[in-house]
This record gives structure tokens, sequence and C-alpha cells, in this order.
């Protein structure tokens, strides 16, 4: 019996399954989930900003002294400089501005995440700095999209799909000149990195370099092991945030959340 020919069947199935897996998982990748959000943004600000008045400009990388900042989209206008920060994410989100990490919950799976406010705060500086910028000429924008929900009380500049444009153009009093916008076009076209696969490589290797340093300083002061952030799920402290052993139950070593 020839079991090539038996087999034959099964690998004409594989080659058809094997396609969709990879494409189901590209789906699901955080990376594509990213590029999807920084579309629906970036399609968003075309058809409702007028491109006389609103410069959009997207994917920033610029250098830093320790690496690079990437920026999602910076849309700049007589009425200021806004810098936005694109997440696409499901699920109720929790947060405050002033709190270092918010939750995300689908369900019973419960994800904390940094502060996107915090994490765009370091964008929102270094263009400041690249082009002399005062407070009241940059404005942080965080945008959600695919699907989530506030559950706690968000500022005005924290917006769901389309409300950035909303925030965008609630801002109305002029605080740079026509000339000054043409300007700072220039100066953060020719400062940016150049736009590729090698830039995008180095900046993530970057960030995830900075991501293990964190971790590294984490450690168990009794067995060593990684402590991870958690949550606490009952009592007065219901929500509040804690260091726990990554050796549970083995090692019950708590410390606070700093």
């Amino acid at each position: 019996m020839d079991f090539s020919q038996l087999l034959k069947p099964a690998f004409d199935v594989l080659w058809y399954l094997v396609p969709l897996f990879l494409f189901t998982a590209l789906l699901k990748s955080p990376w594509f989930k990213g590029l999807l959000g920084e579309f629906i943004v970036n399609l968003s600000a075309r058809w409702f900003l007028d491109k006389e008045t609103y410069h959009l400009i997207r994917n920033v990388t610029l250098p830093t002294s320790d690496g690079t900042t990437q920026i999602d989209h910076v849309i700049v206008s007589r009425f200021g400089l806004f810098v936005v920060e694109t997440k696409n994410m499901k699920g109720w989100i929790f947060g405050g501005p002033h709190q270092k990490r918010w939750t995300q919950k689908i369900y019973k799976h419960t994800t904390q995440f940094q502060n996107p406010l915090h994490q765009n705060y370091k964008h929102v500086k270094k263009l400041q700095a690249l082009l002399d910028l005062t407070d009241g000429q940059v404005y942080s924008v965080v945008v959600f999209v695919g699907g989530s929900e506030f559950k706690t009380p968000m500022p005005e500049n924290v917006t769901q799909g389309g409300g950035y444009i909303r925030f965008i153009k609630s801002k109305t009093e002029p605080v740079l000149t026509e000339g000054q916008v043409q300007a700072i076009v220039r100066r953060i076209q020719s400062g940016r990195l150049k736009p590729s696969l090698k830039t995008h490589r180095e900046h993530v290797r970057h960030v995830r370099q900075i991501v293990s340093d964190r971790e590294s300083q984490k450690r168990c002061p009794k067995c060593g092991s990684l402590m991870v952030e958690r949550v606490t799920k009952r009592g007065e402290q219901k929500g509040g945030r804690f260091w726990g052993c990554s050796g549970f139950p083995k090692c019950r070593t708590v410390l606070d959340f700093d």
C-alpha cells in the first residue's frame, strides 16, 4: 500500500489551513492591531479635518538621548500642535490621569497597561524641545479605537473613535502664525528619522530593552523570582495594585506598588 497516496488528502487540507492559521495570528497580533488603529485615526483625520488648516504627519520617529521615541500622529495647525497616541483595545477601560497603570477588563480577564497620557508625555516634551514651543501651543491627545468602553471619568483629551476630532476642533484660539505652522512642518520632517522597516525595528528593540530593564529591577527579595503586578480583588483595598512574587503560592512575598 502506498502511504503517500493515503496521506495526500491530509496534506492538501494542511496547505489550506496553514495560511489561514498564519493570517488569523497576524490579525490578532499587537503589531497589526496598532497598525489598524493608526489607519483608522489617519483616515478620519483626512476625512474630517481641512487639509489647508490641519497638517497631518504620521509615524514620526525622533532620536532621543537614550534611543528613539515614536509618535503615531502629529497634527499641526494655527490652533496648536496636537500629538496623538492611538490605542486599539477592546473591553472596559479603567484609569485616571495621575495613575501609572490603567486597567483593561474583558469578561474575567484583567490586564494592566501603561497610562497612555504618561506615555504621550515624552512625545510632547520631545516635540516642545525640538520646536521651541510652550505648553499652551502643544496638546496631548489619546484616542481609543476597537470597541472599548470607559468605565471611569476621563479627561477631555482622552477620547474614543472620532472624539479626538471634536477635541481638536474645540481649540479655536490661534496660538501659531501660518508662517510658524509651515516652519514646524518642515522642522519635523527634517528632524525625524526616515520611515523604514529598519527604523521601526530599532525602535521596537529599544522599547523592549526598556521593559526588560524595568522588569529586571523587580525581583523578589526572598527567592529572587520576578515580581509581577497584581490587583487586589476584594476587601477595602479592592482595585489597588501591588507587586506579588511570580513564585506564588510557594512564595507569598508582596511589595507596595511604586
